[in-house]
């Protein structure tokens, strides 16, 4: 399949995330242009709140736009909202910072010669200082739109759609066309957003001020008619945005999943089960950027239900150290049930079969060079090593440094963290040695890697199981029976093919997770 093929077989889903990312970029630039033009004007007018915004302003700028939005989810939870309200941040220094400059640096003479004429303040304002700074106010604007393009990507890590979605699930598979699919589009639209802006700059800008840009009566009526189709395009993303956020979900599930494959197919799994098993409406907010999001959206009652692991709650949300004991199995799935239910308030269902949990992996020919079987093998020879794990597994108990503890000398030359399918490329390139890697992976068969055997056992179990607040469980009884239906048959070999359609075949999860339903008589092919 080349690009355009995929382009074609895929149009629908691109067109829509395009539509959401478009709106969420309008949405954002219009909020950010109605708090930064009047701030600018108000620094402008009262020196002692100068300082202040624009060190606020700036400080903001600096903070990561990932560390900034999982703030905000315990505040203002997934989806829309926070998104919209992280890239109106971002986007509102150069606004704030072209108003002031622009209003600030008019000659005081015009403002004199204003004042002469028996012009008040607010007629200065409006018809002398705003109009002779719009031509610097809409630079502001043009680099805050253009920016806000980007930044809007980051709303796929947390449900709120996008181009992001496409570009971030294709790094994670290393689907390349998926990537592009995303990529070009955001690009095209950032170009296309940069050129709007110029003509309403054109269109807004008194004819006297910008003597450059002087336009025929045709030229004008169409920078007025593109300003017109903004204004209107602007007013629907707010009117959507109100309906989507206010509108009550009654017998709407949301189902969410985290930002990988194998939990955007049992996500999938999930969801086309309850629509095929109840009358229930289910939205999908899958590919939440990992646990702290999709955990912090359930109890926030942003997600209803999702499918998590045992060693990630007894370890990441727990706390529990698994070098200070050893624990079952099933010890871990108990502890983790008693415990979660009461401190979050959150229900942990049955487990399912599969296990995924880590493993270290290298190539063939470095088990083979250094005779590697297992990770007490991999001691010996591990200074001479670069080491590529994920972001989790390099800072979690049950990780990199519980795994060095656990087996004393393991220590390696480098760690380089690099997340999802790119760790798998650096290891095939020989750019690192050794990656963790998880039991289902479909990628391991991919690029024929060594699994190390774990002689000490001290990786956790990791057992799918569902977690949904109490209250959605006593809502929604019939949830409990449609994850437990498929707790004996989704077994190791069962997702590590699912993963393998996926990560190496590039066919959609929810495709593969439809299929594998209808195949296994869970649910009809019309569905």
């Amino acid at each position: 399949m080349n690009f355009l093929n995929y382009l074609i077989a895929n149009s629908e889903q691109i067109l829509t995330l395009l539509i959401e990312h478009v709106n969420l970029t309008i949405l954002s630039v219009s909020l950010a242009i109605l708090i930064g033009v009047p701030l600018g004007i108000l620094i402008s007018h009262f020196s002692k709140v100068n300082k202040p915004i624009m060190i606020l302003a700036n400080v903001i700028q600096a903070v990561p736009s990932m560390a900034l939005l999982g703030f905000l989810i315990p505040f203002l939870g997934i989806g829309v909202v926070p998104s919209v309200f992280m890239v109106v941040l971002y986007s509102l220094l150069p606004i704030i910072k072209n108003t002031f400059t622009s209003i600030s640096g008019i000659n005081p003479q015009v403002i004199e010669a204003a004042e002469g004429i028996g012009m008040t303040k607010f007629q200065i304002l409006f018809k002398v200082q705003i109009p002779m700074a719009l031509p610097v106010i809409m630079a502001g604007v043009r680099i805050s739109a253009v920016t806000a393009v980007g930044l809007m990507t980051m709303a796929a890590f947390i449900g709120a759609g996008g181009l992001g979605y496409l570009v971030f699930s294709g790094i994670r598979t290393a689907n390349n066309f998926q990537i592009l699919a995303g990529a070009i589009p955001a690009c095209l639209l950032a170009l296309f957003i940069d050129l709007l802006a110029s003509i309403i700059e054109k269109a807004v800008v008194p004819e006297g001020i910008n003597l450059k840009n002087k336009s025929s009566k045709k030229g004008r009526l169409f920078q007025k008619g593109v300003m017109g189709i903004v204004l209107i395009l602007t007013l629907y993303a707010f009117i959507n945005a109100g309906i989507s956020k206010f509108t009550p979900n009654n017998k709407t599930i949301v189902v969410a999943s985290k930002d990988y494959t194998e939990q955007e197919i049992i996500g999938n799994i999930l969801a086309d089960l309850i629509e095929e098993k109840t009358d229930y409406k289910v939205e999908r907010k899958l590919a939440l950027g990992g646990t702290q999001v999709a955990f912090g959206a359930l109890k926030a009652g942003e997600v209803d239900i999702y499918m998590e692991y045992t060693g990630t709650l007894y370890s990441d949300m727990l706390k529990h150290n698994p070098l200070e004991s050893q624990v079952t199995s099933r010890e871990v799935f108990e502890i983790s049930q008693k415990e979660i239910k009461e401190k979050f308030g959150v229900n942990v269902g049955e487990e399912w079969a599969f296990n995924n949990t880590y493993r270290l992996a290298v190539r063939k020919d470095t088990a083979e060079k250094y005779n590697l079987k297992t990770i007490s093998d991999l001691k010996k020879v591990s200074k001479n090593m670069i080491i590529s794990p994920t972001l989790e597994f390099a800072n979690k108990h049950d990780g990199l440094s519980g795994l060095q503890g656990r087996y004393e000398g393991l220590k390696f030359k480098d760690v380089i963290s690099i997340d999802g399918a790119p760790r798998y490329q650096a290891l095939a390139a020989k750019e690192s040695d050794v990656i963790d890697a998880f039991s289902t992976d479909g990628l391991i068969k991919t690029y024929d890697l060594t699994i190390l055997e774990d002689d000490k056992e001290f990786f956790l179990p990791y057992h799918a199981v569902p977690v949904a607040k109490v209250e959605t469980l006593e809502k929604y009884p019939e949830l409990s029976g449609i994850t437990d239906s498929l707790k004996d048959i989704m077994t190791d070999e069962v997702m590590r093919g699912l993963n393998y359609q996926v990560d190496v075949l590039k066919k959609d999860p929810k495709d593969v997770a439809k299929e594998f339903l209808v195949e296994q008589g869970l649910i009809s092919s019309e569905k």
